[in-house]
């Protein structure tokens, strides 16, 4: 029998809060850790980023869906996020490059999603209460139910869930280039749910990349003979991704330093491995309009953030490592880079363009610092 656009569907919390609403995309059952993000537009990037593995999203702008979606927009090969929460999604998209609605594209990756709930009040409730894990069912509205369901889910600390989205085999991003093109930098990208435009950005540069599963080791990756390391971004806790740990560990400890720059989950992949602690946000940092001041020029960029956990800036060897940017929100890191080694990180994500792109420039700081230490 053919869905209408009259069936219904549930949110339920950890704490007991509900919302009901109408369910378009899939039907079915999911859990996952309920956040919001604050962006106005970008919902297909957003669905895509790996880093959303294991939580349902909730847009806090009222109006989803009116541009479609494209083939060229997807920032991995399919949506990682568990389920999708909207004040009103548009039955109608309208744009020269879109190609399919919002909700076939939830329907292609089996993503449900709840519209018709407030919001607004969702939003309010998650920055008093907190991120939480919650449950969206078109099956059952049997609160006990799905409570019960909802309290024996995982919870995201203690789990590695970058194994889940990690690619499965070493490859080239080639980005419509046939070959690899001799005499360019290489630089090797580990996979820690890496967004695509991170790899278009270093193509840009004329780098020739190499992306490697996150559990690839040390040995292999210097037989790769790579000018440069990017650690890149992902979902979840950072502590349990023991393999990049243990393989950045050894790159910072060894004779000749390879240039390392970390992005996001990297970032905080980069400061355990140097002695620091991360702490799981009360709600975290998603949305594209995050101010971030760099210490360095004092100059304030408006940055895309997509985290749930957050490096300790006390647990930092400050003798080793100089703090580079600080979030004007809530004062937490987000950029470190080491005193005497060719390592930086950032917790934002510069190859992310919301309206201004005011963080491109760390990547030509990258391809700098790389070609300084190549030479």
């Amino acid at each position: 029998m053919k869905k209408t656009r009259t069936e219904k569907a549930i949110l339920v919390l950890e704490d007991g809060t509900k919302f009901e609403g109408i369910s378009f995309g899939a039907s079915g059952e999911k859990t996952g850790e309920i956040i919001f993000n604050t962006s106005m537009s970008g919902y297909q990037e957003i669905l895509t980023d790996p880093s959303y593995k294991g939580q349902i999203i909730t847009m806090t702008y009222p109006l989803i869906g009116n541009y479609g979606i494209n083939k060229n927009d997807n920032e991995s090969r399919k949506i990682f996020a568990e389920g999708f929460v909207v004040k009103e999604y548009s039955k109608i998209f309208s744009n020269w490059r879109g190609q399919k609605s919002l909700d076939s594209f939830l329907k292609e990756f089996n993503i449900i999603g709840i519209e018709g709930i407030d919001t607004r009040a969702l939003t309010k409730h998650i920055r008093t209460a907190g991120a939480m894990r919650s449950i969206i069912s078109t099956k059952t509205f049997d609160i006990n139910k799905l409570l019960k369901k909802v309290k024996e889910s995982p919870g995201l600390i203690g789990r590695d869930l970058v194994k889940e989205v990690t690619c499965k085999e070493i490859y080239e991003f080639k980005n419509g280039a046939k070959l690899e093109i001799e005499n360019r930098l290489r630089i090797v990208v580990i996979d820690c749910g890496v967004k695509y435009n991170i790899l278009r950005k270093l193509k840009e540069l004329n780098c020739n990349v190499i992306v490697v599963p996150y559990n690839t080791d040390y040995d292999k990756i210097i037989q790769l003979k790579p000018d440069g390391i990017l650690l890149s971004n992902g979902p979840g806790d950072p502590e349990p991704v023991i393999p990049v740990i243990n393989t950045v560990k050894r790159i910072i400890n060894s004779k000749k330093p390879i240039p390392i720059f970390g992005i996001c989950l990297g970032h905080q992949i980069l400061a355990i491995a140097s002695g620091g602690k991360t702490y799981k946000l009360k709600f975290g940092h998603h949305g594209g309009n995050h101010p971030v001041k760099d210490l360095r020029t004092g100059k304030i960029n408006i940055t895309v953030q997509n985290h749930g956990f957050c490096v300790d800036i006390d647990s930092l060897n400050k003798s080793e490592i100089e703090i580079t940017h600080i979030n004007l929100n809530d004062n937490t890191l987000e950029g470190i880079k080491y005193k005497n080694l060719p390592m930086f990180s950032v917790q934002f994500h510069p190859e992310a363009a919301p309206g201004p792109q005011d963080a491109n420039y760390l990547f030509n700081e990258f391809i700098d610092i790389v070609k300084k230490y190549k030479n």
